[in-house]
């Protein structure tokens, strides 16, 4: 009876034994198993089997999820993990108190190094981020880094990746969530903001009434290059009509007086007495043509004009004959 009874307590201890030398870890975790306080080896993910008693996981200080509290655990997370840190006033490089707060995106690839080389990951991890960013904040003046967030941010994870690497953390992104500054801060901001624009919108009105008036300008230009052209042709073509018209005219008398010189000729007369006769007489019409003119004088010299208008009567009939 005794002696079942020992084997029964010992099949108990042999099962729980086996129980707890089982261990199960879920996919993406890890777990350091120390042997006798001394690292023994790292378990991958699935089912994995360890000395009890002998062998046991390393706690660990973790995070429970965003600005969630700290715990001790045995497993350690391998994927990415968010750490939100609370709100801080750090100063700027023209002395202007600014709140931030920030988001910081990393990963655990060393295992080992992330429990053996610091204490208390999550806390080192916060501290250096709120250091490092006072450090940057405190190089730019307050309109830079409201301006310059990728910079900012590109400086801080190239200096937390480079920190924590010896922690076995691998730091991806770094993120300002909020920058507020003073109330008077924003407030004389938003002046400076609203006086920028009213002095970009009288630029661009100015601007506008320039271009109106240089175009405007170059109108009237065209306009006055058009009408003086206009003009200068219309002065050539009457002056061209002009000369045509005198030389149409004095071919006429040409041919004229050709024609008279040749009947005038054939009949043995004098032509220019005939010319001269005919030029004297549309004088004469041009000088008693007015409406005022009551006392006609013939000069001297028109009875002989006269006297050659009876000589080309005769010239005439002899030429009829």
């Amino acid at each position: 009876m005794g002696f079942s009874i020992i084997l029964t307590f010992f099949a108990i201890f042999i099962v729980v034994f086996a129980l707890m030398g089982f261990k199960i870890v879920q996919q993406a975790e890890t777990m350091v198993i120390e042997r006798l306080g001394k690292y023994s080896r790292t378990l991958p993910s699935g089912i994995n089997i360890i000395w009890p008693i002998v062998d046991r996981p390393r706690a660990t200080l973790w995070r429970d999820g965003v600005g969630g509290k700290l715990s001790y655990k045995s497993t350690i997370d391998l994927r990415e993990t968010v750490f939100e840190f609370p709100k801080q006033n750090v100063i700027t490089k023209d002395n202007v108190v600014t709140e931030i707060n920030a988001i910081l995106y990393f990963q655990i690839i060393e295992p080992v190094k992330a429990v053996y080389e610091i204490s208390n990951l999550p806390e080192a991890i916060e501290k250096l981020t709120q250091t490092t960013l006072r450090n940057v904040i405190g190089e730019l003046e307050l309109d830079q880094t409201l301006t310059s967030r990728d910079t900012i941010n590109g400086k801080l994870r190239t200096v937390l990746d480079e920190a924590t690497h010896k922690w076995g953390v691998k730091v991806s992104r770094v993120e300002l969530q909020d920058i507020n500054p003073p109330n008077h801060i924003r407030e004389a901001m938003e002046k400076q903001m609203q006086a920028e624009r009213s002095k970009r919108a009288k630029i661009l009105e100015a601007e506008g009434l320039k271009a109106s008036q240089v175009l405007e300008a170059e109108g009237m230009k065209s306009a006055e290059i058009e009408k003086a052209e206009g003009e200068k042709q219309a002065r050539i073509l009457l002056a061209e009509g002009e000369a045509q018209a005198r030389i149409r005219t004095a071919q006429g008398e040409a041919e004229a007086i050709l024609k008279i010189t040749q009947a005038i000729s054939s009949s043995n007369g004098d032509p220019v007495n005939y010319l001269i006769a005919v030029r004297y007489i549309d004088k004469l019409g041009e000088m008693v043509s007015g409406k005022d003119n009551k006392v006609i004088y013939m000069p001297y010299e028109a009875t002989g004009i006269l006297s050659s208008i009876g000589g080309i009567k005769d010239l005439l009939k002899s030429s009829d004959k």
